[in-house]
């Protein structure tokens, strides 16, 4: 017989071989806990500070809902939040009618001008949300030139609202319409021609089908700006209170902290709701173009054309007049007795506004925001991306950078109140100083620079880092002479676009500024309150004019880059 005995340790399974943590994974395990720690100090604390607050009475103690209790049964109170829904709404409509035609017409047509209409519908990105306000004003205010268009309707209140939050928030939903109506399947209208479908049916059956997730997505980045804005309804809203205003006359106004962080929680709710619909709706889209797609190309149709030209004309006429009336306004002498043109009311110095230090608070705050908030937010999103290990870390700071897209500017900005100003925070040394305001902004815009720097990271190939490794070449390395080069033009447009948004930002900041660190755009609306309406066009519109110059830079720079990167992937 064959004997069948087995060493005890025969049939034992072997254990996986985990592979060796090297120096450098506990480097990179060190700097996920870092980026966690800053996430965690800059946005997770705050907002947990402000419903803290919000539970407590003015002595601190635990009182509840008690405070959410006294605001619904305060009628005022309560009439603000219908009074921010009816405008979020009725804006959001328009807004989505004039974008859905305007991007349609960029898209699916061959009219002329195509390149020069889109431009004109990406000028209001560049100006802060108070500039519409001061504008109409001009336009439709007790002395404006087109007053009697409102039927004896005053401008101030929910119909100025609405007009100057579709001139804010236009160029938000055409991007993301313009992204939804460029992906088409041309065989889907060359089936439905070849079955004689009339054009109507075709655009209610394949046209909006195809592009009904793009509208869901821009509807609700529509509502939520519009919903959270603080500018606009702070210049034009009269005695009409929203949201946004309440907060800040809750805590500017009568120091009512509490009250102040319970309505901030209220300004959250609608974003976070939009954002996880949103987030919902994204699973369930599913790719428009495949492998055998064919792309649609418009073809020309005169009648078409020209009607969608007009229409567009139209559009683009309103942005421009807004804009132009802002410039304007800025320039003449006294509006309206003496409409001559002068450059008084630039001369900051002289006009009583604190002189240029807003101007250059706000430069210098901008090129903080631009320079330290792309390093942290591009290093982040690499370590998140492209590095191994600790899979459930970077899965959680890859979400905790998602959160501040939901977050309203106004909510982060109380939130840094209650938690940099408590006096038992070590931290609380920033409070009043420019420091908090770089950190606030770049908070506050954080989740658009991590998502482009992730998507430009997915562009690169992981064989890059693999060979690296068997290469033993430091990963500090293949990062600074490979993925920093492939990714310039990533990296440039998330500096550009922090740049941009911190100089035109007001909600995030209202609260934070002091003597020293005023900013332009908060100067401006301080400037608006006193009276002084042509002041603070001249701000809006220099704000307005160093972002176009830097824009225009970045195109240049642009154009550079992306010869210098063609050339390095040749090698």
């Amino acid at each position: 017989m064959v004997d069948t005995t087995l060493a005890p340790n025969a049939m034992a399974v072997p254990r996986p071989v985990r592979p060796t943590v090297t120096g450098e994974d506990w480097l990179v395990r060190l700097c996920l806990l870092l980026l966690g720690l800053y996430l965690v100090l800059t946005l997770v604390l705050p907002l947990y500070t402000l419903l803290a607050k919000s539970l407590q009475d003015k002595e601190g103690q635990f009182v509840g809902l008690a405070n959410f209790a006294r605001y619904f049964a305060d009628p005022a109170m309560l009439q603000s939040f219908g009074n921010t829904i009816f405008v979020s709404a009725i804006g959001t409509a328009i807004t989505l009618l004039m974008a859905f035609l305007y991007a349609y017409a960029l898209t699916r047509t061959c009219m002329k001008g195509r390149g020069l209409f889109r431009a004109i519908a990406l000028i209001p990105l560049l100006a802060p949300s108070l500039l519409p306000g001061l504008a109409l004003v001009y336009l439709f205010g007790n002395q404006g030139i087109f007053k009697s268009l409102l039927f004896g309707h005053e401008i101030y209140g929910p119909i100025g609202i609405v007009m100057g939050e579709v001139f804010f928030a236009f160029p938000h939903a055409l991007i993301i319409l313009v992204t939804a109506l460029s992906v088409a399947d041309a065989r889907l209208y060359e089936a439905a021609e070849s079955l004689r479908a009339r054009p109507a049916r075709i655009f209610m059956t394949v046209t909006l089908p195809g592009c009904r997730y793009g509208l869901v997505s821009a509807g609700l980045v529509v509502f939520t700006l519009i919903f959270t804005d603080f500018g606009v309804p702070k210049v034009i809203g009269g005695s009409y209170n929203v949201l946004a205003t309440d907060v800040y006359r809750q805590v500017i106004g009568q120091f009512n902290f509490q009250m102040g962080a319970v309505v901030g929680l209220l300004l959250l709710l609608p974003a976070v709701l939009s954002f996880a619909v949103d987030r919902i709706i994204q699973r369930k889209q599913v790719a428009l173009l495949s492998a055998r797609a064919v792309p649609l190309q418009p073809k020309p149709r005169v009648l078409i054309d020209r009607l969608f030209f007009c229409l567009v004309a139209a559009m683009a006429g309103f942005l421009l007049l807004v804009l132009g009336m802002a410039l304007f306004g800025s320039l003449v002498k006294l509006w309206p007795y003496n409409l001559s043109l002068t450059l008084k009311w630039y001369d900051f110095a002289r006009a009583g506004t604190d002189g240029w230090g807003p101007y250059f608070n706000s430069l210098r705050m901008a090129a903080l925001v631009a320079v330290i908030g792309t390093a942290i937010i591009f290093c982040g999103a690499y370590l998140v991306e492209k590095t191994r290990g600790a899979g459930r870390l970077r899965a959680l700071l890859h979400l905790l950078a998602m959160i501040p897209l939901a977050v309203p500017g106004i909510v982060l900005g109380l939130s840094y109140i209650f938690f940099f100003n408590a006096p038992n925070n070590p931290l609380n040394f920033i409070y009043g100083t420019m420091t908090v305001l770089v950190v606030n902004t770049i908070c506050h815009f954080y989740t658009v620079g991590h998502l482009t720097a992730i998507t430009a990271l997915k562009q690169v190939d992981n064989e890059f880092e693999s060979v690296a490794a068997s290469l033993k070449v430091p990963l500090y390395r293949t990062f600074w002479r490979v993925t920093v080069p492939v990714c310039l033009p990533a990296i440039l447009d998330i500096s550009v676009y922090l740049f941009v948004n911190a100089m035109t930002t007001v909600s995030a900041v209202v609260f934070l500024y002091s003597a020293d660190t005023k900013l332009m755009s908060i100067n401006a609306i301080n400037t608006d309150d006193a009276g002084n309406t042509a002041s603070a066009c001249a701000m809006g519109m220099t704000i307005v004019a160093t972002s176009a110059v830097l824009k225009g830079l970045h195109s240049l720079i642009m154009r550079r880059v992306e010869r210098r990167t063609q050339a390095w992937r040749k090698r």
